[in-house]
């Protein structure tokens, strides 16, 4: 009962289930088997957020080992007390959440990226040192320290890049005060049964989050389809502004993508002003580079088709965004990018998801299918679970899953870049100060090494002359000359430590980040 099936589905032949419901019957039966370990893959697939919930509270209480895969991060972040990560093809495990795990890899791969350039840097002024002074005989014994040094350094490559959605959401003006007015609205597949949606009223506002949430099959997309004007109400009516501008992601939407076009070709149907190069531009962006945008949509899986949809989405210029659980086949990356594209859409929103993360970071309005009928919240998610709840979990008994996330990952991931970026500055402006003398050390030691070449050239003439003053003096102006080059090479050595000594510094500080 708590992944969703109803008492009198009890006595029902399995073979007669959907196939989303037989894949909530294994699941049932794997928790029920009592094993020492529980290996889930993707669990919440075909879940509804009821569902959801109860499985996150079983699995909280599960007292034997688990191992997951879910792109659900709450989900994962809710039952796990490790997380694995695979990354670059490797693996590690870290104790604590997955954000945790994001930020360490995020702060290691700077950290590395820095380090990379700062050894590149010094590999280049060694190298330098080494051809300036390789000649002179004085220097030999420091040319084959900084030649043995470099040869044991190992050198850093440079990370390539790895691909994630990171895209925005294309704004439309709007002028007016409300984009949509639902009144008193109806519906029903079936005369004689009671109506899926019953006298349901409310407006849209030009910057509203508005999320529709419920178990499956209590009509969430229908009433999106019945918004979007592509079903008729049985009363009541739907009215859109004149200026309205909609882009409507459907879960039934990429049986509309043609089969015999390719990617490319999808997006310039949207847009047919614009030329290949943009098109190509947004089929980068939606992870299909190069000829990769060449494919047919035919051949391209259930998530493929659904990254297209989100790029016809994006050269679509809108003022409502009505998305139909958008996250399915998107992994958490790409969920962290949509959040954020949807957060800092300048237009109004209305979404069905099942994921409590993106209910806790987006919605600042409800419309609930609950307890046989459906009904308008004015609030977020979590004023709905402190003031409301949701019944079946009120008639269970069952302890209510509470979470409190006022602030989304990606907006964590923002701060952090923030205060990085101030790090790093405040780093390169210490490091700059130190480098600049060494600069000035290095350019004296090459204006002393010529004038000691020319004062040797004066004292052979001199001692061809048999000029007993002028050797005397130019013997004084030479080793004053060696005295100061042998300190200020004494001089370089130590500001390329301190060079060293602060960038660990640093490197701590920006370590320390992820305890903030």
């Amino acid at each position: 009962m708590g992944l969703g099936f109803p008492m009198e589905d009890f006595s029902l032949n399995p073979l007669d289930l959907s196939g989303g419901y037989q894949v909530r019957l294994n699941l049932a039966k794997v928790l029920v088997s009592d094993p020492h370990l529980l290996l889930l893959d993707e669990p919440t697939n075909y879940l509804d957020i009821l569902s959801l919930r109860w499985l996150t509270q079983f699995l909280r209480s599960w007292k034997k080992e688990l191992i997951l895969i879910t792109h659900d991060r709450d989900f994962m972040d809710g039952v796990t007390t490790h997380t694995m990560a695979i990354h670059r093809c490797k693996m590690r495990k870290e104790a604590g959440p997955t954000d945790k795990v994001y930020q360490q890899l995020l702060l290691e791969e700077e950290i590395h990226e820095k380090t990379r350039i700062n050894d590149d840097k010094k590999r280049k002024e060694t190298e330098d040192f080494i051809n300036r002074f390789r000649a002179k005989a004085t220097k030999a014994r420091a040319v084959q320290s900084r030649i043995k040094a470099l040869q044991k350094k190992d050198r850093l490559e440079k990370l390539s890049e790895i691909r994630n959605l990171d895209f925005a959401f294309k704004s439309a003006s709007f002028t007016g005060k409300q984009l949509m007015e639902v009144h008193d609205i109806s519906f029903s597949f079936d005369h004689d049964g009671p109506p899926l949606i019953d006298g349901l009223t409310f407006s849209v506002g030009k910057r509203d989050r508005i999320a529709i949430i419920g178990k499956n099959g209590k009509g969430k997309t229908t009433l999106l389809n019945l918004l979007a004007k592509e079903m008729k109400t049985k009363t009541g009516t739907v009215s859109h502004h004149d200026q309205l501008q909609m882009a409507y992601f459907g879960q039934t939407n990429i049986n509309r993508l043609t089969l015999h076009k390719t990617i490319e070709e999808e997006i310039m149907d949207v847009h047919p002003e614009g030329n290949r190069g943009a098109a190509r531009k947004i089929c980068g962006i939606m992870m299909f580079p190069g000829d990769s945008a060449l494919k047919k949509i035919s051949v391209l899986s259930g998530g493929e088709k659904s990254r297209v949809l989100l790029g016809k989405l994006l050269v679509s210029p809108s003022n409502m965004l009505m998305l139909d659980e958008p996250t399915n086949h998107l992994d958490m990356e790409s969920n962290d990018s949509l959040v954020e594209a949807i957060d800092e859409f300048n237009g109004s929103v209305i979404i069905v998801t099942h994921s409590e993360m993106m209910l806790h970071a987006l919605a600042t309005r409800l419309i609930v299918f609950d307890d046989g009928k459906v009904t308008l919240f004015e609030g977020t998610y979590q004023d709905f679970l402190d003031r409301v709840g949701w019944k079946s979990e009120h008639d269970s008994g069952a302890p209510r899953v509470k979470k409190n996330r006022s602030r989304h990952t990606s907006v964590n991931k923002k701060q952090l870049r923030r205060e990085r970026a101030e790090l790093l500055k405040k780093k390169s402006h210490a490091m700059g100060a130190l480098q600049k003398s060494i600069d000035e050390a290095e350019k004296e030691i090459v204006r002393l090494e010529e004038k000691i070449e020319h004062h040797n050239r004066e004292l052979i003439e001199a001692s061809r002359n048999g000029d007993g003053d002028t050797i005397n003096i130019l013997t004084k102006k030479l080793h004053d000359s060696k005295s100061k080059v042998d300190s200020l090479f004494s001089t370089l050595d130590l500001r390329r430590t301190e060079i060293e000594d602060r960038t660990k510094v640093f490197d701590e500080e920006l370590q320390d980040l992820l305890t903030v």
